[in-house]
């Protein structure tokens, strides 16, 4: 009976293991240099992979259009947050962008385009806000829903060793 409980316990954890999404990278974006004037973020991209999921750390952003970030064009923001500690999960594949809204930063290179690939790194979407408009960004949040959804696997696995356990002795 115990061995076809170790048994039992360890299909779970390999299962556990393959359905569990591995946490998503979090970027602080600029690294040391933070978000400021005078960085090269072309530059700053290069030799990272951003997959749906990965998390950017900024402050005073907006998402913007292609043409708007290349025009530097401020106002028409697909999303924006001057809350001074955002976060933005990538949520889909593709090139997404992003500029300083105060005046003058994003002519002063406080801009960034992020290639996001698929194949995420985590498989929840988006961290939400409990703001009712759609057009502003999370602030930074408490925990990841990935980190939550690591943490619970972990607790569930402590319980199922800890139940195999429990019943090995009888």
């Amino acid at each position: 009976m115990a061995s076809l409980s170790v048994g039992v316990a360890c299909v779970l954890v390999v299962l556990g293991m393959k359905f569990v999404p591995s946490l998503a990278t979090v970027y602080t974006v600029g690294d040391t240099s933070g978000w400021t004037t005078g960085v090269d973020y072309s530059t700053w991209t290069q030799g990272k992979t951003f997959r749906v999921g990965d998390i950017l750390g900024f402050h005073t952003v907006d998402e913007v259009s292609s043409s708007d970030y290349s025009t530097c064009t401020v106002g028409n923001a697909i999303r924006s947050d001057n809350s001074g500690a955002t976060t933005v999960t990538l949520k889909t594949a593709g090139t997404v962008y992003f500029i300083c809204g105060a005046t003058g930063h994003c002519a002063n290179g406080m801009k960034l385009a992020v290639k996001v690939e698929s194949g995420s790194s985590a498989t929840t979407t988006t961290t939400t806000t409990t703001t009712t408009n759609p057009n502003v960004m999370s602030s930074s949040p408490k925990g990841s829903p990935s980190t939550a959804s690591f943490t619970t696997w972990v607790a569930l696995s402590v319980i199922l060793i800890i139940y195999m356990s429990f019943w090995q002795e009888f």
